[in-house]
């Protein structure tokens, strides 16, 4: 047989595998890419440890998948933002408000979300100032805490019910201590928002005066009227691009609660537009004695492993 039978017929061959088996199966071995932007150092050992969190996160993922590199840069912005040009999703982990890295750089973010990029937001990465950020943030993110609605206090938050989503697979409800924001500026009519963590706040909540962070009259009527509150969200954006808001984060320990790692971890997954298996990620949340190394902060003297272990309900690394 001739050369240009030959290329003849294993063009034939090509074309009813690409008609059966169809193309995007050829393409399942193709990686996926997460760049975490980790904020600086900024309250003290065993909080907002931003770098510390983002390795445990991007390790989880890179260990329980098999097509997903994670980049993680410290000092909220990376010294090339070309890093950024083939991210399949961009994690925020930072201080926010008038401090959040992404002001300075607007322009190139709305870029990477235009061409569908994920994006996840942790904590007070998901706060920017209403005048400055805040309309990009509400159309990247579905929503965000806006001052003077929303409200940063500490509580445990009993999540007693998840909904069916790719986020939540293998993800049993569960209660948590930390500093969950609630009262988000979301998408009017929560247009392509999903709630995933929702809690009754209690009274305790309300407990300090009006401010920017603390209270005000509609979230007031809102927690007195029994009203779950949403600490985390899917949202779907209209070109097809997908992301995620958490806001709790505020203390390092709770990243060694399983359901709390596998619950994030499946997210970024998700944003990047990976597949999420049904039972969820396996992932396995790292020892509290991990968690207390590799951290900004130098530990203080008057710090207790055991109390962190019962405070935070850990069980793993006993």
């Amino acid at each position: 047989m001739t050369t240009k039978k030959l290329s003849f017929h294993f063009g034939l061959i090509l074309y009813f595998l690409f008609a059966f088996l169809g193309a995007p199966s050829l393409m399942a071995d193709e990686s996926l890419k997460v760049v975490f932007l980790a904020g600086r150092p900024s309250h003290g050992y065993g909080s907002h440890e931003h770098l510390a969190g983002c390795r445990v996160l991007a390790e989880a993922i890179e260990n329980s998948t098999e097509n997903m590199a994670c980049e993680v840069y410290s000092g909220g912005w990376p010294e090339d933002d070309s890093v950024l040009d083939d991210a399949d999703t961009i994690v925020m982990y930072c201080d926010g408000g008038k401090r959040h890295p992404a002001l300075q750089h607007l322009n190139v973010l709305d870029k990477h979300i235009k061409r569908g990029s994920g994006f996840v937001c942790l904590h007070y990465g998901v706060e920017v100032p209403p005048d400055d950020g805040g309309k990009e943030f509400l159309r990247w993110l579905g929503g965000y805490f806006e001052i003077n609605w929303s409200v940063n206090p500490h509580w445990t938050a009993d999540y007693k019910s998840l909904p069916k989503h790719p986020i939540t697979q293998g993800v049993e409800p569960f209660a948590a201590n930390d500093e969950w924001y609630f009262h988000m500026r979301f998408q009017p009519e929560m247009k392509g928002v999903t709630p995933i963590l929702s809690a009754i706040a209690p009274e305790q909540t309300m407990s300090r005066k009006d401010g920017a962070h603390s209270g005000n009259p509609a979230v007031r009527k809102a927690v007195a009227n029994g009203e779950p509150q949403h600490t985390a969200w899917a949202y779907e954006r209209a070109n097809g691009g997908r992301s995620f808001g958490f806001t709790g984060g505020h203390y390092h320990w709770n990243w060694g609660r399983q359901d709390i790692l596998r619950l994030v971890s499946n997210a970024i997954v998700w944003s990047a537009k990976g597949d999420v298996p049904s039972a969820g990620l396996a992932v396995s949340g790292p020892s509290l004695e991990s968690l207390e190394k590799g951290q900004d902060e130098q530990q203080p003297g008057r710090y207790s492993t055991e109390e962190t272990r019962k405070k935070f309900l850990l069980t793993v690394g006993r």
